[in-house]
């Protein structure tokens, strides 16, 4: 490994005879470095307070002066980068310089006179000569030229160059590798044998360039060329061969668009040259900072072509190549700074050796067979590459045998041959996998007939019998609300009934027993009608609108309606909620006029800040200072301005003690609302624990048999009955209408038997005559044992 820095040196150009010559001078010291001093004496015409400096001193490894020829340059600068590309290290020569300064000369070389060719042609002069001389070692040479035009990459040696314009060309992609080594797509590589044959390529190549006059030089190259030469050398009957390239690179000129005045494809090239000469300057100043982690290579094409010569595995050298006019003088010594920074950059060069892969391939095929040979001697068979059906067959009934076999110590054998032994690991392996998959469906077949087959567990039994209790319980619960309400109906119906009997005695007639139980009948049946569509109704609003949780059930829900609209609160909740929905209904009025004053007070702002710049832009205009009277028009706007700001304070001041207002109903309607739904949930819990602990005595009166008609009895019996319909409601009754209607009847009959003895008066109409009252209660008498005997059978 070879480590050193970038080589640099300057070459200057003769100056015309017309032009008139900069000052600068050369040092030369053997002892010292060479350096270059650029000076610039002071113009008077800036002055006498001049603080411009005068004096640039740049240090080089060499400085070539005007009278250096092509031979001098050849010599110290590239002979020595072909000799170690010969030694299997890569090299880069590449010339840096404004426009004109002589970069393509010193390359290519001027097609004038024999002595005027550029370092490209010494060097493949100098290659091939060398290659002639040394007999030991087999040398292959290959010729690249890429051209990079407007940031595209061409292949100058591409035969279709003269017969296609650029843009029909395929462009050079650049292709990286894992390892970050690049590739260059649709460049061509081409053999040279000898000296004649690399020149052709050259001069092609410098035939396709891009060339254009302008006002800096009359043959001014409009892109950045690369002429690669790749080598290769092997030593006989040697695995190691070596790699080495050189990249010998004219860069296009630098240029400052505003001096030389250029305009249309002119200018965008130069656009394009300045730029990525641009981003070589960014990637030579981080290369030259110590702590720099990322190097932008990415950001131009010529960037990332010259990866490994700028701080990679190469050893490279820089001509920066200077125009002493003094109309050029800024642009040399910007071309100096930059020489400088290069000479920071510390490349590593490597000795490109590698195996043959094509000799290391022959060698292993080679190896590979002698091995098989051998095998084939010690077995005494010759090995193919694949198992015979035979030999399939053989080792799957030893495989069959061996997991047969119920000795712990018996082995399988099969000889040393590998492929007998991982053909036996394969079929092992299958063998495994299709048990486990016939497991797999065995098991799961059990576990579906297991469920079908288990019965239910004791806890399962216990949770469902819990729920059906609970289930019975609602429905209890709700009979009982229900028959509470038919009962103020029945009591409203009978007042009324009482009215017009009075109202009509004296005129009416004792009614026969038909007439008086149709109208009954028909209102009692139609009853239980009008509760059955209320209560779907009612079981719809609950699902909307009821706060109650999802979990509670459609009968809980319809006690809590009825629990909730008999409360001793229920008012004053309502109250509240229509208390609530005014203060809403104002704090949106309040809302939307306090908008519309904070809308006028930002339009009468702007009306204030108008009329204001309206009245200084007058005195402006009019050269006057500002007057001591107020504008009234703007006084009259600032009035209205504070009276909207003293209205929108009042206004928001009131909707904020209406917020704090409508907070604190909010909290006291929730509050009632705790509350009830606590004093719900202990009704509920008491309702259920008196069900549950008198149902025994309805099962139990079910079988008994009816007793004697006595007062107390008589009192007992609705009760009993209601509680013996209610049973019978569930086992789904032939008329639901007839059981209602009984109900009521006994209800009624039950009253007027025990009210006769003790209370004349009763809920009865009856007329006062002794003879129709006593056919009324005769009647009346006659129905309830029918009734009786019904609810009985």
């Amino acid at each position: 490994m070879v480590k050193q820095t970038i080589q640099i040196f300057a070459r200057v150009k003769p100056t015309a005879r017309k032009q008139q010559q900069g000052i600068y001078s050369v040092d030369e010291d053997e002892k010292l470095i060479p350096s270059l001093e650029i000076i610039l004496p002071r113009d008077l015409a800036d002055g006498f307070v001049n603080n411009k400096r005068e004096s640039y001193k740049f240090k080089f490894q060499r400085i070539f002066d005007q009278d250096s020829n092509q031979e001098t340059i050849f010599e110290n600068i590239a002979k020595p980068v072909a000799e170690s590309v010969l030694a299997g290290y890569n090299g880069t020569i590449f010339a840096y310089g404004q426009t004109g300064s002589g970069k393509t000369f010193t390359i290519t070389g001027g097609a004038e006179r024999y002595s005027d060719r550029g370092i490209i042609p010494r060097t493949l002069s100098y290659i091939f000569e060398q290659l002639q001389k040394d007999t030991s070692k087999i040398y292959t040479t290959h010729i690249s030229y890429l051209e990079i035009y407007n940031e595209c990459g061409y292949d100058l040696l591409d035969p279709r160059h003269e017969a296609s314009s650029l843009e029909d060309l395929p462009k050079v992609t650049i292709l990286e590798d894992p390892d970050q080594n690049i590739h260059l797509k649709n460049l061509s590589l081409h053999q040279a044998t000898t000296e004649e044959e690399a020149l052709n390529l050259l001069f092609l190549g410098d035939t396709n360039r891009m060339i254009a006059e302008t006002p800096m030089n009359q043959a001014s190259t409009r892109s950045h060329c690369i002429f690669t030469i790749h080598l290769a050398s092997k030593e006989p009957g040697s695995a190691t061969v070596r790699h080495a390239k050189l990249h010998l690179v004219d860069l296009a000129g630098s240029e400052r668009v505003a001096k030389t005045g250029v305009g249309g494809q002119l200018l965008t090239e130069a656009k394009y040259i300045n730029l990525s000469l641009h981003y070589l300057e960014q990637v030579i100043i981080a290369l030259s900072e110590k702590h720099r982690s990322h190097i932008p290579y990415r950001n131009s094409m010529m960037t990332s072509v010259l990866r490994d010569s700028l701080g990679g595995n190469c050893m490279t050298t820089m001509i920066a190549t200077l125009s002493m006019e003094k109309r050029n003088i800024d642009e040399s010594i910007s071309t100096c700074r930059f020489a400088q920074r290069v000479a920071l950059i510390k490349n590593e060069a490597v000795l490109n050796e590698e195996i043959d892969p094509q000799l290391m391939i022959i060698r292993l095929q080679k190896e590979i067979q002698e091995l098989k040979d051998e095998l084939a001697v010690v077995t005494g068979e010759q090995r193919t590459e694949v198992l015979t059906e035979a030999e399939l067959l053989q080792l799957e009934k030893l495989i069959t045998s061996f997991l047969e076999d119920q000795d712990p110590e018996s082995r399988l054998e099969v000889g040393a041959d590998m492929r007998k032994i991982h053909h036996c690991f394969h079929h092992l392996k299958k063998l495994l996998n299709d048990k486990k998959i016939h497991e797999k469906s065995t098991v799961s077949s059990e576990i579906k007939d297991q469920v079908c087959q288990e019965p239910l567990k004791e806890e399962e039994y216990k949770k469902l019998r819990d729920i059906l209790q609970q289930r019975d319980n609602e429905i209890n619960i709700l009979v009982n609300m229900l028959k509470k309400e038919k009962k103020k109906v029945q009591d409203a119906l009978q007042l009324s009934s009482v009215d017009r009997s009075e109202g009509g005695h004296s005129q009416s007639s004792p009614r026969p027993p038909g007439n008086s139980e149709g109208p009954r009948t028909s209102c009692s049946a139609s009853a239980p009608v009008q509760d059955s569509s209320t209560l779907g109704y009612r079981a719809t609003l609950l699902q909307r609108k009821t706060g109650m949780r999802e979990e509670m059930s459609l009968g809980r829900q319809e006690a809590f309606e009825i629990f909730k609209r008999d409360h001793a609160d229920s008012i004053t909740i309502e109250d509240n909620k229509q208390i609530l929905k005014q203060r809403f209904s104002e704090a949106k009025a309040l809302g939307e006029t306090i908008n519309e004053a904070r809308s006028r007070i930002g339009r009468l702002k702007e009306e204030v800040t108008q009329r204001h710049l309206q009245q200084v832009a007058l005195g402006i205009s009019e050269n006057m200072a500002e007057p001591s009277v107020p504008d009234p028009l703007e006084e009259t706007l600032r009035s209205q301005l504070e009276e909207e700001k003293r209205r929108y304070k009042t206004t928001f001041t009131r909707l904020k003690a209406l917020k704090v207002e409508i907070e604190h109903m909010q909290l006291l309607m929730d509050k009632a609302k705790v509350k009830l739904q606590k004093e719900f949930e202990a009704w509920w819990a008491k309702e259920a624990t008196s069900l549950q602990v008198n149902s025994p005595a309805v099962k139990s009166f079910s079988h008994m048999k009816p007793l004697p008609q006595t007062p107390e009895s008589q009192q007992d019996r609705p009760l009993l009955l209601s509680n013996k319909s209610d049973v019978n409601t569930r086992k789904i009754p032939p008329s639901s209408c007839a059981i209602l209607h009984s109900q009521e009847q006994n209800r009624t009959g039950a009253s007027l038997d025990g009210s006769l003895p003790d209370r004349p008066t009763s809920s009865i109409p009856l007329t006062g005559d002794s003879q129709t009252d006593s056919d009324i209660l005769a009647f009346i008498k006659a129905r309830q044992s029918i009734l009786q005997k019904k609810c009985f059978q």
